[in-house]
């Protein structure tokens, strides 16, 4: 599924508009523990979380993740998102917990990297 289908279907704000891709994206992670995310995340996935600081911008890059949404209205710093930018990681912000995003993730046919 691509990456505008998601943020379309979720209704995501794109944090990253000046970021031009449309990967597609092949598994989802909602971890907020950075080194789970590491170790556990898929690459081409989105991850889901609440940590808003500069290093979920370092781990999404290392994961080869896609991109990250940002839960229950946590807004990173303008600094997150140009570097976000500057790494090709793109970045969302939802109004919705994490529950509720993964269970539309879910519903539209994505899985974990173990489902």
């Amino acid at each position: 599924m691509k990456l505008s289908q998601i943020a379309e279907q979720l209704d995501l704000e794109d944090l990253t508009p000046a970021l031009q891709t449309d990967a597609e994206v092949t598994a989802g992670h909602a971890s907020d523990l950075l080194s789970d995310v590491l170790a556990n995340a898929p690459s081409g996935g989105v991850l889901v979380t609440i940590q808003v600081h500069m290093n979920v911008v370092a781990v999404a890059l290392h994961a080869g993740l896609a991109a990250v949404v940002f839960a229950s209205e946590r807004t990173p710093e303008v600094s997150v998102r140009e570097r976000a930018e500057k790494e090709g990681i793109k970045l969302y912000l939802s109004k919705d917990p994490t529950f509720e995003i993964v269970g539309k993730l879910y519903s539209l046919g994505l899985r974990g990297s173990h489902g």
